[in-house]
């Protein structure tokens, strides 16, 4: 039986961002679903980042700057001060593409009480031409084994219930550049969350993140992933997901936004 909407907290950790983060709040702001809790969490940024973030007064409901270990500290953060039902992140240097985003998660966990996570598709954008599509990350419905195959769904897309936080926890920070594949491989491979796939573009990255900024962060990720596994049982081959990795990035140079 349907729900009421569900209060929605959206996270945004940040570290000298002024660069972007502008663009991003806005795209905030200009959503059309308005029982939004938005939160801010810096980590002592040394630029312009703080006031910036000032300007928007209300729109943020909560704002930390503090020291740090890094994003995934700074994500854990943000769910301590969570108060939504349903939790979203946007990095500093990712944005909406719409303005019905949130409104559209919303009324997929409103209409399903038993629902505890849905995800999207997710564009990547050039750094400083954010019109320009440089690549189109399309997912898909999950299926038990998936991950073993080297799919998963764009963390950045991704909105998960607070209930299920506070169930199987957080960001495991012994992961320093795939905790974010950790944690999705926890929730939806190991604890099979009930989740719906949103066809659609949910966010806009911009090109040079962390982990895509070299070959060798790649080959570091990639390492991390294979260590999650094996910390929750599961055991890939190599040649599968390995090939799997490789089929869906591949795809990505040629799918296009519908």
């Amino acid at each position: 039986m349907p729900s009421e909407p569900p209060k929605v907290s959206i996270i945004t950790v940040c570290y000298n961002s002024a660069a972007t983060i502008e663009h991003t709040i806005k795209t905030v702001e200009a959503q059309d679903y308005k029982n939004l809790e938005y939160i801010v969490v810096d980590g002592l940024s040394k630029d312009n980042t703080l006031g910036i973030v000032g300007r928007f007064g209300a729109l943020v409901s909560k704002c930390i700057s503090e020291k740090d270990k890094g994003n995934y500290d700074a994500y854990n953060k943000g769910l301590t001060l969570a108060t939504g039902e349903v939790i979203g992140f946007l990095n500093s240097d990712d944005f909406y593409p719409a303005p019905d985003v949130i409104s559209k998660v919303a009324r997929a966990f409103a209409a399903d009480p038993k629902l505890d996570a849905v995800y999207s598709d997710l564009c990547y954008v050039k750094q400083f031409e954010t019109d320009k599509i440089v690549r189109y990350w399309r997912s898909s419905d999950y299926k038990p084994g998936m991950f073993l195959q080297g799919w998963v769904p764009p963390h950045p897309t991704v909105f998960v219930r607070k209930r299920v936080y506070e169930k199987l926890g957080g960001f495991d920070l012994n992961f320093r550049i795939a905790a974010d594949w950790e944690l999705l491989a926890r929730f939806i491979e190991v604890n099979r969350i009930r989740t719906r796939y949103l066809p659609g573009v949910m966010v806009h990255m911009r090109l040079g993140g962390l982990t895509n900024r070299s070959w060798s962060n790649v080959w570091k990720q990639n390492k991390e992933i294979w260590r999650a596994a094996k910390m929750h049982g599961l055991h890939p081959s190599l040649s599968g997901f390995a090939l799997g990795k490789l089929w869906s990035r591949g795809r990505q140079f040629l799918t296009r936004e519908a």
